[in-house]
């Protein structure tokens, strides 16, 4: 086969498509039932002067203040950015698979080699998605930090356009810096999975539901604890209310990440690059652990009535 049959072969396979929609359906569901603590992680990670520091406790103060509904807001954006950037990963991942050369390559090392250059192709065409859906998880909310002010958007479309008007298209991209270094942590995870999966099925032994909900639980808790002061400063540069000095370009973005974890660290000492860590091991632990249980669940079934007996590897 010629090298652009290979890579057409790669990129556009029913197979690729099938684990890219099993993911994106994957993700939607696990974060679907799980939504209440992404709701509180990112209060936390935010507003930083609430004096509620557990999940359920906080769970309970946006209950009595907003009422219960307010426990999905920003459902709809978070999960239209979530389908779109696990259909893009796993569109990426498993095209990948099938393009890299198999002699020669550790499968940790090529998986999370992998992980990360589908992580940089999903943080650039899906940034714009979340920092639209972090201010509109936001709007609303009764903050206990006095800098923060409340923004007026109508949907998706209206905080797209109200953004670049006001902001410029490139405040779009805000959070890309940590966004791309945070590409370790799918990688870290992903590589993790495939190693559990592929110990855990050794010659050919059926893997259950139950070890896939383990071992999905576990790749991300190693993951996300790595990698979540990153995520905190993450969530305030999408925000789009930290106070700089306004220079842009690399160097700009790298000043700002220092400058907040300086900040941070200041105020709160370095535990403060945790707050949130609870409700987030949380909500990534138990959704990254169902996604993955519905995503092999519903590869396989596809797998089956496609009659394909062989799934990548």
């Amino acid at each position: 086969m010629s090298g652009n049959g290979a890579l057409a072969d790669g990129l556009l396979s029913y197979e690729t498509l099938v684990h890219a929609v099993a993911g994106a359906m994957g993700s939607v569901t696990a974060m679907s039932v799980f939504f209440p603590l992404e709701t509180a992680k990112i209060r936390l990670q935010v507003d930083e002067k609430r004096k509620s520091k557990s999940t359920p406790a906080i769970l309970a103060e946006i209950v009595q203040e907003e009422g219960l509904e307010s426990l999905y807001r920003g459902w709809f954006p978070v999960i239209s950015s979530l389908c779109c950037s696990n259909f893009v990963y796993f569109y990426t991942f498993n095209s990948l698979k099938r393009l890299l050369p198999g002699p020669g390559w550790s499968r940790p090392g090529k998986d999370l080699l992998m992980g990360m250059a589908a992580g940089v192709v999903n943080v650039i065409l899906t940034t714009p998605m979340w920092v639209v859906n972090t201010r509109l998880k936001l709007q609303g909310v009764k903050f206990r930090n006095e800098d923060l002010h409340q923004t007026h958007y109508k949907g998706i479309f209206d905080a797209f356009s109200q953004i670049i008007a006001s902001e410029g298209v490139g405040s779009l991209w805000s959070g890309t810096l940590p966004s791309l270094l945070l590409i370790l942590n799918p990688a870290v995870q992903f590589m993790s999975y495939e190693a559990m999966k592929r110990k855990m099925g050794h010659r050919g032994r059926r893997i259950s539901s139950a070890e896939i909900f383990l071992i999905g639980a576990v790749a991300k808790a190693v993951a996300t604890t790595a990698t979540y002061p990153l995520q905190t400063v993450q969530a305030i540069l999408r925000f789009g209310q930290y106070k700089d000095d306004g220079k842009g370009g690399l160097s700009g973005s790298i000043l700002k990440v220092v400058s907040l974890f300086m900040d941070r660290i200041k105020k709160y000492g370095f535990l403060g690059l945790y707050k949130g860590l609870e409700a987030k091991l949380l909500q990534t632990v138990l959704t990254a652990a169902l996604m993955f249980v519905v995503y092999e669940k519903i590869t396989s079934a596809t797998f089956k009535v496609m009659g394909l007996n062989k799934k990548l590897k």
